[in-house]
């Protein structure tokens, strides 16, 4: 009798999966597209004005706002519920960094981009009564803000002189500890929610999904850029 190989733990499968659509969204030092660098390569650079770091800044409340709502209502879910941690929430730091950046009367101020508003309404399709559509989209996102989120940190924190306070605590996330520890017990979550081989490829096809709308919602972002500090 012969053993089956051991199945890859979701966590590095996904990691597996989306690894190349990564490095496309979160661009190497010195990286360019024809045109000019794009937002995030701009914001490394230390070359992108507080205008449009604003901007982009705004087009993520929308995002963050939707996620926030469905963290809300699936947290008693036995899958989706392990990955609604309130210290995650980025209301207050939405709310702390736009209010300086725009004003108090901020929430008056924004509106959302064509390519957020398709983000937002798949957000909506996805999030609340499919668990795994709700951990794809969350995986994107925050795994994303506490790994290379932190360069965006640091290069905020250089550019416009923040100090780790108002304008940047989008990128702070104080209320959980060590970030590398919350990681790794994140990953033991996505291993540990049992999802079977069908529901393990909805999920990664959901997170290849999310990157292009993520991607599609910087690339409108950067049509309107200031090609200068």
């Amino acid at each position: 009798m012969t053993l089956d190989a051991p199945t890859t733990p979701f966590s590095a499968a996904l990691r597996q999966a989306t690894w190349a659509r990564h490095e496309g969204v979160v661009p190497s030092e010195g990286e360019s597209e024809p045109d000019g660098p794009g937002v995030l390569a701009a914001l490394l650079a230390g070359e992108l004005h507080l205008d449009d770091y604003t901007a982009l800044h705004a087009q993520q409340f929308f995002v963050y706002d939707v996620l926030d709502e469905a963290s809300r209502a699936m947290a008693g879910d036995p899958v989706a519920g392990p990955f609604c941690v309130p210290e995650l929430s980025r209301a207050a730091a939405f709310d702390a960094d736009l209010s300086m950046l725009i004003g108090a009367d901020w929430r008056d101020r924004i509106t959302p981009l064509a390519a957020t508003t398709r983000y937002v309404d798949r957000l909506r399709r996805v999030c609340f009564d499919w668990p795994g559509g709700f951990v794809a989209h969350h995986y994107t996102r925050f795994l994303g803000d506490l790994s290379g989120g932190q360069a965006f940190r640091a290069a905020a924190n250089d550019s416009y002189g923040f100090g780790d306070g108002p304008g940047v605590s989008f990128y702070v996330f104080d209320g959980i500890g060590d970030l590398t520890e919350f990681k790794q017990g994140y990953r033991a979550r996505l291993d540990a929610a049992g999802f079977g081989p069908e529901e393990r490829r909805r999920v990664i096809a959901e997170v290849l999904d999310a990157y292009d709308y993520n991607e599609a919602l910087l690339a409108e972002l950067a049509r309107g850029m200031r090609r200068s500090v």
